[in-house]
């Protein structure tokens, strides 16, 4: 079993920063893909960044929405992945949730709200 948890959401005016956590725990052996996502309300879980270790490089893919705003690093031996939000805008408001793919099952945790105020 794989335990993921977030932490570092919170309120935050427009134009600021926020930085997301997400550990996995539990029966890992090696994680392929980590990603998050972000849920608004009334609109469907969307992809925000992801990345993908292989050959020991990492690489991240981001939504248009985010590039150039938004950084996602991952420790790989801390199960960890951060996001890095800047230059927030109000429409980036939503639960954020992390995804952590081990051989080829994913674990969701339970989220961490974002909130930008204008």
């Amino acid at each position: 079993q794989v335990q993921v948890v977030e932490s570092g959401g919170g309120l935050v005016q427009a134009g600021g920063s926020l930085r997301l956590s997400c550990v996995a725990s539990g029966r890992i052996d090696s994680i392929s893909f980590m990603r998050w996502y972000r849920q608004a309300p009334g609109r469907q879980r969307e992809l925000v960044a992801a990345s993908v270790s292989a050959r020991n490089t990492d690489y991240a893919h981001y939504a248009d929405s985010v590039k150039g705003r938004f950084t996602i690093s991952r420790d790989n031996a801390k199960n960890t992945v951060i996001l890095r939000m800047n230059s927030l805008k109000p429409e980036d408001t939503g639960v954020y949730y992390c995804n952590i793919e081990v051989y080829g099952t994913g674990y969701w945790g339970q989220g961490t709200q974002v909130t930008v105020s204008s």
